[in-house]
């Protein structure tokens, strides 16, 4: 392996593991310290496999709509996406208080007051408002209990509203331990489950399945 493939791959674990602390449970892991861990999870070698606007472009939130990013840490997807609607707002969700003063601190920095900041539950999201987009990346694994998380969201879901859920396939050369990874299949089984149905699966990441679902109709 070269020198220059070898760098590449680190820097891909690396990013793979920043992405993995972005999430709403953090039973394994503390991720404290959020001035060191921006360097990580904002580096820009992350954009090449997570393609941050490629994804919000296939999701196409209205200029006003109210969006959730759940498990946000310091901010990657969540500072793209207040741009994106302007005249909306984004809720960055975290559980690890340093992301979510972090984050509080970011948008004010880089003017984005359409951004806030959320302090969430392991159990619970914590949104202030329905909206109608809810992204999760690299979340879904860790979180315990899904099916009652699932359903206590669907209450924060407007009518129409979206979750868009993207984590590691068992077949990507990083992230997680292929022990702890969720197969697509297994998670629209889980979501059916907490009622809601695939609307639509996106294939273009590399390393990542991307499903968006909706509340299923009665």
């Amino acid at each position: 392996m070269t020198l220059v493939r070898t760098l590449a791959a680190v820097i891909l674990c690396a990013c793979c593991a920043a992405a993995l602390a972005q999430t709403s449970h953090t039973r394994e892991h503390s991720f404290s310290g959020a001035e060191h861990w921006v360097k990580v999870f904002d580096d820009p070698a992350r954009d090449a496999w997570q393609k941050p606007h490629e994804v919000i472009t296939a999701l196409s939130p209205a200029p006003d709509s109210l969006v959730a990013d759940i498990g946000s840490g310091t901010g990657y997807f969540a500072a793209r996406l207040a741009h994106f609607v302007p005249k909306g707002r984004v809720y960055g969700v975290d559980t690890e208080p340093e992301m979510v003063k972090y984050l509080e601190e970011r948008a004010k920095r880089e003017g984005l007051p359409n951004l806030v900041s959320i302090a969430g539950r392991p159990d619970h999201a914590n949104l202030p408002a329905k909206v109608d987009l809810v992204l999760m990346v690299d979340v879904y694994h860790h979180i315990a209990d899904r099916e009652g998380y699932f359903r206590k969201l669907r209450g924060s879901l407007k009518p129409g509203g979206r979750v868009a859920i993207i984590d590691f396939r068992a077949d990507a050369p990083s992230g997680p331990p292929k022990s702890e990874r969720i197969a697509p299949s297994r998670v629209t089984t889980e979501l059916a489950k907490a009622g809601y149905a695939l609307a639509k699966e996106h294939t273009f990441l590399p390393n990542q399945f991307f499903l968006v679902f909706e509340a299923a109709k009665p």
